[in-house]
């Protein structure tokens, strides 16, 4: 597509802003990034500069819920307004393994899928996904083009997405080979004891180029190629998922900022400074949200372009991350894997001006699944049928919380499988459900104890008798399909 000056372009856009023209709507996604891990909601360690402006200009979330602990059944959560109850995608069931002539993707999300970029499709806006997809590889019916995104740039891949540094990342349908970064080399590496020198890392787990670099300069390519028309544009940056993996320049950033050890690798790669490229991986992705806001305000494109940011999951467990040390979760129990608070409740920001009061926060109790109808709801389109989300578009409005018609529900299958219900202050969860469908029910009051640490589900067996209802009703109907890698989720 040929490009229009640049300053040209920021001329015109800001001539024809018009109070009636549709918003833009910018979603922007991190992985695994956990509650607590923004300066804006309390963390001290972890520079969050530019997020912690976006939240000083506009409104932040304190109760707002993932579409699942793990990534891919919560991007499809977020895509199709759908629990996963309902869902199709409910797991990350892969279709390959991790060698480099392996098949790329995740179980495909089915083409009768209704997703937000379908829905906005039909009321002519430009759609565009950037980063991290997971929900169908190459030339499956999951495939982003064939789920109403116009342009794709990025993963399709979760396991791939694991390297930072992959031999190639994808342009719609065309490979797109990273200068600099072959040969392939495994994200899963360990070591026996510390290597030498810092510099032996680098030789060894970095390469030319970084794909976060190649990706947030596709985002910011694709505003400027769609600045005349509303757009919509999901920007999923792998960071800070695992492996720790970060250019030394942005590493340095942290120098004698913590007292760490070199981690060893396993299940992911080795780093001579784990606590700092943690850090410093959270700081490139904050700059990267800066440069994208800036850019909107720069074309004149502010009032007309809602800013959205979340993340997929909490914290993860594993792989050199300490997520107690950086308080990840805020104090919430639980990380990613988990349906307690630190695995589903994660930082949103939404932004607007002119419409979204600045500074503001809002207890009101939201999930992945309501962002569908509330982008319905602001942009007239049609909300698709049979979708479990409420719109929460007065809430952006500076409206109260109001109490939901439907309780949030999770499921998990891994880990023994479980299940957890959210209705008003009250949160249910089931844990081992494939081996005890009928096990017990532990019981929290997330007004009094949002860190679920006292279980009352022998003092109110009325509220548990609810929380069964619900984690029956859904259990039901595919409960002898609970096992990994089996398609459930056509029921």
């Amino acid at each position: 597509m040929r490009r229009i000056p640049f300053f040209a372009l920021a001329l015109l856009c800001a001539a024809c802003a018009s109070p009636d023209r549709k918003p833009n709507i910018i979603y922007i996604l991190a992985d695994d990034l956990g509650y607590g891990e923004v300066g804006a909601y309390g963390q001290e360690k972890i520079r969050t500069p530019n997020l912690d402006r976006l939240a000083g200009d506009g409104l932040r979330f304190t109760q707002h819920y993932s579409g699942s602990p793990v990534c891919a059944p919560s991007r499809g959560s977020l895509l199709t307004g759908r629990h996963t109850g309902n869902a199709y995608v409910r797991d990350n069931f892969e279709v390959g393994g991790w060698g480099p002539d392996e098949p790329e993707g995740q179980l495909p999300l089915k083409d009768t899928e209704v997703t937000i970029a379908e829905m906005l499709r039909s009321e002519d806006y430009a759609t565009g996904f950037v980063g991290k997809w997971g929900l169908g590889g190459p030339d499956s019916e999951g495939h982003p083009n064939n789920q109403g995104f116009d342009h794709f740039y990025g993963y399709l891949c979760q396991r791939v997405a694991h390297n930072y540094y992959p031999t190639h990342l994808w342009r719609n349908g065309d490979a797109d080979s990273l200068e600099g970064n072959a040969p392939w080399f495994a994200a899963h590496q360990q070591i026996d004891s510390p290597l030498d020198t810092e510099m032996e890392y680098y030789t060894r787990y970095q390469r030319q180029t970084y794909a976060p670099d190649e990706m947030i300069e596709e985002a910011l390519g694709f505003v400027r190629d769609n600045a005349d028309q509303p757009f919509f544009l999901v920007y999923a940056t792998p960071i800070p998922h695992l492996a720790l993996q970060v250019p030394t320049e942005e590493l340095d950033q942290y120098i004698g900022a913590f007292d760490e050890e070199p981690f060893l690798g396993g299940p992911y790669l080795p780093h001579p400074r784990p606590l700092s490229a943690y850090a410093a991986m959270i700081t490139y992705m904050d700059r990267s949200v800066g440069r994208l806001v800036d850019l909107v305000d720069e074309l004149g494109l502010g009032e007309d372009t809602i800013v959205m940011f979340s993340s997929d999951n909490g914290t993860t467990y594993t792989g050199g991350v300490e997520a107690e040390y950086f308080n990840s979760t805020a104090g919430l129990r639980g990380l990613k894997g988990s349906v307690f608070e630190g695995g589903v409740r994660v930082p949103m920001i939404a932004r607007w001006p002119g419409h979204i009061a600045e500074g503001t926060e809002t207890s009101h109790v939201s999930a992945f699944w309501d962002v569908m109808p509330t982008l319905a709801a602001l942009t007239g389109a049609t909300v698709p049928e049979g979708i479990d989300g409420e719109s929460f578009d007065g809430i952006l409005k500076g409206d109260e919380p109001f109490a939901r018609s439907r309780p949030l529900y999770w499921e998990y299958h891994a880990f023994g499988a479980m299940q957890a219900v959210r209705f008003g202050k009250w949160k249910g969860v089931r844990l081992q459900a494939r081996e005890n469908p009928d096990g017990p029910v532990l019981l929290f009051d997330l007004d009094a104890d949002p860190a679920e640490t006292t279980d009352l589900a022998a003092s109110r067996p009325d509220i548990v008798a609810r929380m069964d209802s619900v984690m029956d009703a859904r259990t039901l109907s595919h409960l002898s399909r609970w096992n990994l890698g089996e398609d459930y989720s056509s029921e």
